[in-house]
């Protein structure tokens, strides 16, 4: 396939509206900074947005889901079936984020792009599978060129459809039995951390688990040593085809002007990817929260994130992003509502 796109700059964010966004915080009934990182975060969205009066009534979400081959080894916590169950429970809504998609008015899609058991034809799921979950990256890359560029692009793809559904903000979330391991090696083949540094309990493993889990990461990590010069080939060896395709997504909303509110651990691998492929694609980027996978606070740090939420959440789906818009909205709210001293006839700061 061809990859040319992954080449296309970033979008420049718009430097006027941030200007005006930072003047008028300056004139609210409020002392300057009496609201913290809500009006950072206001200013922010009106350099993403292009308005000087940004918005968040149409947010985009969507859930990219695939199985894993280093299941094999024992990795999870839960069987591999559960990744095509869960799948079916998207359909029906019955997961968290269909929930909170519900809640928040958002629009939700869900992609499967390759599961062990077939989850046959549902309504309300694109199916666009790449194999049967990856390889056993314990023995052998676990994605194809192929595939990699599929995956890349069905990421691509979500970004465009949201952003000619002219969406204010993409979230990407994702399922995948055995995807912390995944995310975990490729954060630490990205980092150069030790296994058992950003090995966790994903869906619930003990301490046995966890440490059965960082000796399956550090043998991979041995097995394709020579090979993590470049992030992207780092996701094609060790990644996951959903990582992969939030990859794509984040840096098609960045080349496209679209803002982007990163989920948890393993979205946060996925960004730091696209920001080692493509460094300006930070400049789009929000984060939503601290994942409890004990990873997460070395992949945020790495990329200078300050997450808005600390729930101790470790759901994935993008749950924790989207329990984050909320508070982005209460933001744009203030920002956009709030009377000047000039409307108020209040008085301003004498020096």
């Amino acid at each position: 396939m061809n990859g040319e796109w992954l080449n296309v700059p970033c979008a420049p964010l718009n430097h006027v509206t941030r200007s005006e966004a930072e003047h008028r915080q300056t004139r609210l009934t409020k002392p300057p900074g009496a609201l913290g990182r809500l009006e950072s975060l206001a200013v922010q969205l009106a350099a993403m947005q292009g308005t000087a009066r940004p918005g968040l009534e149409r947010v985009r979400i969507a859930v990219f889901a695939a199985d894993h081959g280093v299941a094999a080894e024992g990795v999870s916590a839960f069987p591999q079936a559960v990744t095509a169950e869960m799948i079916r429970n998207f359909a029906r809504g019955g997961a968290a984020i269909c929930v909170l998609a519900r809640h928040l008015g958002a629009s939700l899609e869900v992609m499967n792009l390759g599961t062990v058991v077939d989850t046959g034809p549902l309504d309300g799921v694109l199916h666009l599978p790449l194999g049967t979950g990856t390889a056993n990256f314990t023995r052998d890359a676990a994605m194809s060129r192929e595939q990699l560029a599929h995956a890349l692009s069905a990421g691509r793809q979500s970004a465009e459809r949201a952003r000619l559904a002219d969406a204010q903000l993409f979230i990407g979330g994702e399922m995948g039995i055995g995807n912390t391991t995944a995310a975990s090696a490729v954060a630490c083949a990205l980092l150069g951390a030790e296994a058992a540094a950003l090995a966790g309990p994903g869906t619930g493993l003990d301490a046995q688990g966890v440490a059965r889990k960082a000796e399956v990461i550090a043998r991979a990590l041995a097995l394709h040593g020579e090979h993590f010069f470049d992030p992207i080939e780092v996701l094609r060896r060790l990644g996951g085809f959903e990582i992969a395709a939030l990859s794509g997504a984040f840096m098609a909303c960045a080349k496209m002007g679209v803002p982007v509110l990163v989920d948890g651990f393993i979205a946060t691998v996925a960004a730091l990817v696209a920001v080692r492929r493509c460094a300006e694609t930070k400049d789009w980027l929000l984060y939503s929260h601290t994942s409890a996978e004990p990873g997460h606070l070395r992949v945020l740090e790495a990329l200078g994130a300050q997450p808005l939420l600390n729930l101790g959440m470790r759901l994935g789906e993008g749950s924790g992003a989207a329990v984050a818009v909320p508070l982005l909205r209460v933001a744009c709210a203030l920002h956009n509502d709030m009377a000047t001293f000039a409307e108020a006839g209040v008085s301003v700061k004498t020096d």
